[in-house]
């Protein structure tokens, strides 16, 4: 099992291979982790000696699954493809004229059997690079040209604040952006993205994930607001927290200690 403090370690199997790179726990299933295949993680060397940084290509789309149900919905004879449930405005992929409710068949001369298949071989386009995607509008195939861009990953970028220190996490706005791009619903408030192992916010039960609303029983509605709450707080004080953790909303007392 991955245990807190593992990621960036090696995943070794039975016969001493290293077979992943450990990333993250489940915290609600007990010995749940995931990790990245080391066949990636080799892909990716290149890329991190050349620029320090991972690039992967975008075309900026939200696509599901396409179920048996919206397979007959959608007058398909088989279920497969990516059926496209958003498209960024000023995409590549808006840009070519893909719109909600086409299903990407092909990409780059390769079928889209599987809507989990998209995301990897646009990631692996070279930056630029512009190429074919087929799509079944309306039950007719479609052929449009994209040109792929850089993914600007911006959901990795922790906002600043004495918060970080004083609780024991990083938190970021929380945007429609980010909303669409996990599939989740938005509303106000910050999102913690790391949670400092044997700090306030860890022994209070805080989790990557969480979102918090409330601040001593007043809104976080952006990133601002929840500074502008937590400045002047002192170590040694006691916050009343409201969170929100998938469909459950919960308060969090937490005292600073750091």
């Amino acid at each position: 099992s991955i245990n807190p403090g593992n990621s960036g370690g090696p995943l070794i199997n039975l016969k001493g291979e290293v077979v992943g790179i450990n990333t993250a726990i489940f915290a609600g299933g007990q010995g749940i982790g995931f990790a990245i295949p080391i066949n990636t993680a080799k892909e990716l060397v290149a890329q991190l000696k050349e620029k320090g940084k991972v690039v992967r290509g975008w075309l900026g789309v939200n696509v599901q699954k396409v179920t048996p149900d919206l397979a007959k919905a959608f007058n398909l004879k088989e279920e497969s493809g990516a059926l496209v449930g958003d498209v960024i405005s000023g995409s590549p992929a808006e840009k070519a004229g893909i719109k909600a409710g086409d299903i990407i068949v092909e990409f780059n001369g390769k079928a889209i059997k599987e809507m989990s298949e998209l995301p990897r071989q646009v990631a692996a386009i070279p930056l630029g690079k512009t190429v074919d995607v087929k799509v079944l509008r309306n039950g007719e195939p479609v052929v449009v040209r994209a040109q792929i861009q850089e993914l600007q990953d911006k959901s990795l970028e922790a906002g600043p604040g004495p918060a970080k220190e004083g609780l024991g996490l990083s938190v970021k706005e929380f945007t429609p952006e980010l909303a669409r791009r996990y599939s989740l619903n938005y509303e106000p408030g910050v999102i913690v993205l790391q949670v400092k192992e044997g700090g306030p916010a860890d022994e209070a039960g805080i989790q990557p994930g969480d979102l918090i609303k409330e601040i001593n029983r007043k809104p976080v509605k952006d990133l601002k607001s929840y500074e502008n709450l937590m400045a002047g707080q002192k170590k040694g004080a006691s916050l009343l927290l409201r969170i929100k953790r998938g469909d459950s909303n919960l308060f969090v007392s937490i005292r600073i200690t750091e």
